[in-house]
């Protein structure tokens, strides 16, 4: 009796003319933006890990189709269709809603491999995109029916982003996919202006990340004369739903080095100039140097420390992928000694600009951490630097600066260019040891190692005068370091008086704390045993 009773009600959940479907059933309230951006923040997507985040749908659908007891049998694979009468609880649109992620980011997942997708992989990643879409419509048709007005919106918005997100994969019909993008920026918009904060705010957010896309889409189709640097403005905006847009701009980019590594055939370096034949070593050469002009335009000072960090990651990669490809045509080059020369020309220099731009990486550190030193927490609650942290990063530049300086003089017959760059290695080399001994002296201090700080603190002192007598003495003065150099001059005095005046002290309230702590001292029960014992 029990299972022709189960079948009976397995029949009524299917069947979309069951007499379930004339009840009058509350209508349920979800809402979508918040579900979507927390499971997509604490599940991976907050790191761009999209496998983590499709794993988590997966997981999060057994639990559903668990807890439902909607599962699709234990032999052979049926699917149940959910449909309109199948919705007698909010979690069956919870499952409609984590299938369309689910295919989302796996789609999303094909996008972020190494080297892109190729054609086959592409052609599934399309795929998975429309099931998204067919999953987000069937959402945004239960929603209307089964939610409340508010759910019912924000469902229709995110059918009409997935729709919009095929289109744009697609690179056709931009004028349906901008539609589609504006109206869920229209919808955003609305929801925005009511609710609790935290829903306006996540809704301007929302609107925010909408935006690059639709001007994107107007661009495509002529109606905006967005330029390429505003392009890759909009592209360094982060978001999921922004990552796809990235990409795109990415592979634009790819084909505009590539059309452009034509005309780069000579890597100019100290007077030399090598020649570039490989046409993967222009493109990552050319992708380095437009790394670097974006590191010393006029805008680079507002730039954040975290988003310098981050070019710089982008410009080591360039230039080691060049350095691999250089070195892979050495590999191939066989006897021809002048290519071999060439080759082996064109790594030393690719190596000692690399070296250059680590050591402005690592300066870069070492102004974040001065900036901490002195605060005793910041905005962001990160660690207080302590002083060994600066000599840490001391030790590194001055390995740096040898490495580089080993490189120049590895040749035999040097251009006056190579012994000038040398020479001037020397000379960053010795404001670097002036440095590294000041905030060594600095952790003696706090350490209450008197005589070692005020050492040191001489030695630093002694050092950067050296240092600021050899940047003075050169006709192309550098006035930064100068004026840095004078600064840690003054300092180092400055500490050192501190330092031998308050070892005085507390050489002079010694006698004074012995006698103090002697008086303090008692003789216990066991002491006093010990004493009448010995009497």
């Amino acid at each position: 009796m029990g299972k022709k009773e189960s079948e009976i009600s397995a029949m009524e959940i299917d069947d979309p003319k069951s007499e379930s479907s004339d009840q009058i059933l509350p209508r349920f309230s979800i809402n979508v933006l918040q579900l979507m951006k927390s499971s997509q923040a604490q599940h991976g997507l907050r790191h761009g890990d999209y496998a983590r985040y499709r794993r988590y749908c997966s997981a999060r659908l057994r639990r559903l189709y668990k807890s439902l007891k909607f599962t699709h049998g234990r032999g052979k694979y049926t699917r149940r269709a959910i449909l309109e009468s199948t919705v007698t609880d909010v979690r069956f649109l919870h499952v409609v809603f984590y299938m369309a992620e689910r295919a989302w980011s796996h789609a999303m997942e094909k996008r972020q491999l190494p080297d892109g997708p190729n054609a086959r992989q592409r052609i599934y990643l399309v795929g998975r995109l429309r099931k998204a879409v067919k999953w987000a419509s069937l959402f945004s048709s239960l929603c209307s029916i089964k939610t409340d007005s508010r759910t019912s919106l924000e469902a229709e918005a995110y059918a009409s982003y997935m729709k919009g997100t095929l289109l744009f994969e697609q690179d056709q019909n931009w004028e349906t996919g901008l539609a589609c993008f504006k109206n869920a920026r229209a919808v955003y918009e609305e929801l925005g202006k009511y609710g609790d904060l935290e829903n306006q705010v996540l809704c301007r957010e929302r609107v925010e990340e909408l935006e690059p896309s639709i001007r994107y889409c107007l661009h495509k189709i002529g109606k905006s004369n967005l330029q390429t640097s505003e392009l890759l403005q909009i592209g360094e905006m982060e978001g999921p739903a922004l990552d796809l847009f990235k990409a795109k701009i990415e592979a634009a980019m790819e084909e505009a080095r590539s059309q452009q590594a034509a005309s780069l055939t000579e890597f100019s370096w100290l007077g030399y100039r090598f020649p570039v034949s490989n046409p993967k070593s222009r493109v990552s050469i050319l992708k380095a140097q437009e790394l670097e002009k974006e590191l010393q335009s006029p805008t680079a000072e507002s730039l954040p420390a975290e988003k310098k960090l981050t070019i710089f990651d982008k410009l080591f990669t360039a230039y080691h992928d060049a350095r691999n490809t250089i070195r892979s045509d050495l590999v191939s080059a066989g006897n021809a000694e002048s290519v071999k020369d060439d080759l082996n020309g064109l790594d030393k220099a690719v190596g000692a600009v690399l070296g250059q731009r680590t050591i402005e990486r690592n300066q870069l550190l070492v102004k974040v951490a001065k900036s901490k030193l002195n605060r005793k927490r910041d905005d962001k609650n990160d660690k207080v630097t302590r002083p060994e942290e600066l000599v840490r990063l001391y030790d590194l530049l001055l390995q740096n600066v040898a490495d580089l300086s080993d490189l120049i003089s590895s040749g035999r017959d040097r251009k006056p260019e190579e012994i000038a760059f040398e020479e001037e290695c020397q000379r960053t080399s010795l404001a670097f040891r002036a440095e590294r001994c000041f905030y060594l002296a600095k952790s003696y201090s706090l350490a209450g190692k008197r005589a070692e700080a005020f050492a040191l603190y001489s030695r630093a002192r002694s050092l950067a005068e050296d240092a600021l007598n050899k940047f003075q003495s050169i006709a192309k003065k550098d006035e930064g370091t100068i004026q840095e150099l004078k600064t840690l001059i003054k300092e180092c005095r400055a500490n050192s008086c501190i330092e031998h005046a308050t070892g005085i002290m507390e050489e002079e309230r010694a006698p004074e704390n012995l006698s103090n702590r002697m008086s303090t001292i008692s003789l216990n029960n066991t002491a006093a045993q010990i004493i009448s014992s010995t009497i």
